[in-house]
C-alpha cells in the first residue's frame, strides 16, 4: 500500500523558503544586534534581577529575533516592498511594536525617558543594525534555495 503525498503549491513553498531565509537571518542579525549593544549599549536596569527574568531576558532577544525573522522573510514573499532601505524600517517597526508592545507590557523593556537620548539612539542604531543584517542574510540565503 503507498500513500501519495501532496505537493505543495509553489506559493507555499516560496512562503516556507522565504520564513526559513528570515529564520536564520534573524538569529544572525539577533548577535549582530547584540555585538552591537556591545559598543554602544541600550538602557541599563538597575537593580539585579531574579534569575528566571534574568535567563528570560537573555533568551527573549533570540526567540523575538528568529520569530520576527522567520515572519518578515515569509511576508517579504507575499509583499516585497517590506525590503525597502535594506531592512532599516523592518529594524525600526520591530523596535516599535516591541519595545511600546509586548515587552513592555512584560516588564522586559522600559520606555526611554526623554532626558536619555543616548540610550534612544542606542535602541535606534542596535535595532537598525539588526534589520539591515536580517535583510542581508535572508536575501543571500533566499537566493540560494
Amino acid at each position: 500500500m503507498t500513500t501519495r503525498q501532496k505537493k505543495l503549491s509553489e506559493p507555499t513553498r516560496d512562503i516556507l523558503k522565504g520564513a526559513l531565509a528570515g529564520l536564520i537571518g534573524g538569529l544572525i542579525a539577533t548577535a549582530a544586534k547584540s555585538a552591537a549593544e556591545k559598543v554602544y549599549p541600550p538602557h541599563e536596569h538597575g537593580e539585579p534581577e531574579p534569575r528566571q527574568k534574568k535567563f528570560l531576558e537573555e533568551s527573549l532577544p533570540w526567540v523575538l529575533g528568529a520569530t520576527a525573522g522567520a515572519a518578515y522573510g515569509a511576508l517579504a514573499e507575499i509583499y516585497p516592498q517590506v525590503t525597502d532601505k535594506y531592512g532599516a524600517n523592518f529594524g525600526m517597526t520591530l523596535m516599535a511594536v516591541t519595545h511600546e508592545g509586548p515587552l513592555h507590557a512584560l516588564g522586559l523593556a522600559t520606555r526611554p525617558e526623554p532626558n536619555e537620548a543616548r540610550e534612544q539612539r542606542s535602541e535606534v542604531v542596535t535595532h537598525v543594525v539588526y534589520g539591515v543584517v536580517c535583510e542581508t542574510v535572508r536575501g543571500l540565503v533566499r537566493r540560494s534555495l
